[in-house]
C-alpha cells in the first residue's frame, strides 16, 4: 500500500487522466480525493479509532483514497480493501469480525441490492455503507430501506467522506436530508427479512438467473430442497412462481 506523499501524487495524477475522459463526475471524483489526499495530515482534535474495515470498489482510486486516508487519520486502524463481492466474501472469512463495510453498489458481481444481502449474511451486526455516485432519492431511499448504515456519494469531497466514515464508526447513520423510504420498499425489506438465510440466498441465485439444479449444488443441497425454499419463497413474497418473485424483488435489489 503507498503510503508517501510521492505515491499520494502518483494516485492522484492517475485520477487526472482517468477524470478527463468521464467528463464532471470525473472532475468530482478528482476533488473528491484531492480534498484529503493534500490536506492537513495531523487531524487534529479527531477521536483516534482503531479496528478493521472493509472498502469493495471496483475502482483501485476510490480504494486507495479511502485507504490511504483512514491510515493516516488513524494509524491503529487496518483497511483492507476488495474489488468484488467474491474478494470481498473472501476477506470477511478470512478475517472475520469488521467494524464497518464499505460497498460500492456497482460491483460487477453485485447484481444491486443482491451483493449487499450477500454480505449482510456474512457480516451480521457489522455496518454497512453504500457508497456510489448514483444518489438519486429512490437509491438512496432504498438504501436506507434495505438497511445500510449510511450511503455516501461519491460526488461529494473525501474530507466529507471520511468524516461520514467515522461518525459510523461512532455509532451514527448518515442519509441526505431529502431520503424519505418509500413504502412500498419498506414492505419488500420486511418480506426479504422474513425469509430464512437459505431462503435469502436462492432468491438472490434466482435472481441472477440461476436454475434450480445450479443453486442446488452452489448450496450442497438437493434439489427437492430448493423447490421447498422456492415454495416458502412465494408465499412469504405473496407470488405464485419465479417470474413474478423476479419482478415484486426488483425494486429491493435494483432501484432506478
Amino acid at each position: 500500500m503507498p503510503s508517501s506523499p510521492m505515491a499520494l501524487m502518483v494516485i492522484l495524477k492517475s485520477y487526472n487522466l482517468f477524470s478527463s475522459r468521464v467528463g464532471a463526475e470525473g472532475r468530482g471524483a478528482r476533488e473528491w480525493i484531492a480534498g484529503s489526499l493534500f490536506g492537513d495530515f495531523a487531524y487534529r482534535g479527531l477521536t483516534v479509532l482503531n479496528g478493521r474495515i472493509l472498502v469493495a470498489d471496483d475502482h483501485p482510486l476510490i480504494r486507495e483514497a479511502i485507504q490511504l486516508s483512514m491510515s493516516a487519520r488513524h494509524a491503529a486502524m487496518v483497511v483492507d480493501t476488495a474489488g468484488s463481492i467474491a474478494e470481498a466474501e473472501d476477506l470477511i472469512r478470512r478475517n472475520g469480525h469488521y467494524r464497518l463495510l464499505i460497498l460500492d453498489y456497482e460491483l460487477p458481481d453485485s447484481n444491486g441490492f443482491g451483493g449487499f444481502f450477500q454480505l449482510q449474511h456474512l457480516l451480521e451486526r457489522t455496518p454497512i455503507a453504500i457508497i456510489s455516485s448514483h444518489d438519486g432519492e429512490q437509491m438512496v431511499s432504498t438504501a436506507q430501506a434495505v438497511g445500510a448504515a449510511a450511503f455516501l456519494s461519491k460526488r461529494l469531497p473525501l474530507e466529507r467522506t471520511l468524516a461520514s466514515i467515522e461518525m459510523i464508526l461512532n455509532g451514527g447513520r448518515v442519509f441526505p436530508q431529502s431520503s424519505p423510504v418509500e413504502p412500498r420498499v419498506d414492505d419488500l425489506r420486511k418480506r426479504f427479512e422474513s425469509l430464512s438465510g437459505a431462503q435469502r440466498r436462492v432468491l438472490l441465485a434466482l435472481a441472477s438467473g440461476d436454475l434450480n439444479k445450479q443453486i442446488a449444488g452452489d448450496l450442497g443441497v438437493s434439489e427437492a430442497t430448493i423447490k421447498a425454499h422456492l415454495s416458502a419463497i412465494f408465499r412469504k413474497l405473496g407470488v405464485t412462481n419465479r417470474t413474478q418473485a423476479i419482478l415484486a424483488m426488483r425494486p429491493l435489489l435494483q432501484p432506478e
